[in-house]
């Protein structure tokens, strides 16, 4: 079995990421730990969020917007997949969507015996001290 995608985005949020993509340029996601916003995954331009060594890569939707996560929460939810959404309502102001009375929240679901065992033998995901891409894709 080939080890599934960490992360998703429902086709509404794609709408919304590729609206938002066209007025701002490149973006990318950082998954709060909810200091700002509860547990909610926070838009932003690329590179405008500084990500640390610590911080894990779940993956890119879209095709080429990354989505990153720090590592304590990681460790929470290394055994789910999680899919990017976007309800109506307002969340932080930090986040790219929240002046357009949307935000992106997300929804999860525990990865089977077998998908988790596919996870374990691809390896853990990159981090931001190893990201090959560096400050192109919002890496440290």
């Amino acid at each position: 079995m080939t080890a599934p995608p960490r992360v998703l985005s429902t086709s509404a949020a794609d709408e919304w990421i590729a609206r938002l993509k066209g007025v701002n340029g490149p973006l990318m996601f950082h998954q709060s730990g909810g200091c700002c916003d509860g547990s909610a995954p926070m838009c932003f331009v690329a590179g405008e969020f500084r990500v640390g060594g610590q911080d894990v890569l779940l993956g890119h939707v879209t095709g080429d917007v990354p989505v990153w996560i720090g590592a304590a929460q990681f460790e929470y939810w290394r055994h789910t997949q999680i899919t990017i959404d976007v309800v109506p309502g307002r969340g932080a102001g930090m986040s790219l969507e929240a002046p357009e009375g949307v935000r992106f929240v997300v929804r999860s679901r525990v990865f089977s015996d077998d998908e988790a065992d596919a996870l374990v033998r691809a390896g853990e995901p990159p981090r931001g001290d190893t990201y090959p891409l560096g400050g192109s894709d919002g890496a440290a």
